[in-house]
């Protein structure tokens, strides 16, 4: 079953939308869950300078 060429097109589109979305947007997720969940009992307590700084 072919698709035409319009459909194609929107679906390149959503994919190259999808790509940059994870490509920017995967490390900043990763960093808010883990600031969220919260340093383990007995580690230091996270912040961006103790991030930064190590």
């Amino acid at each position: 079953m072919a698709m035409c060429p319009r459909t194609k097109q929107k679906v390149a589109i959503i994919l190259d939308v999808s790509k940059a979305i994870f490509h920017w947007g995967f490390i900043p997720a990763i960093l808010f869950l883990g600031f969220r969940k919260g340093a383990d009992p007995g580690m230091p307590q996270l912040s961006i300078i103790n991030l930064l700084w190590q």
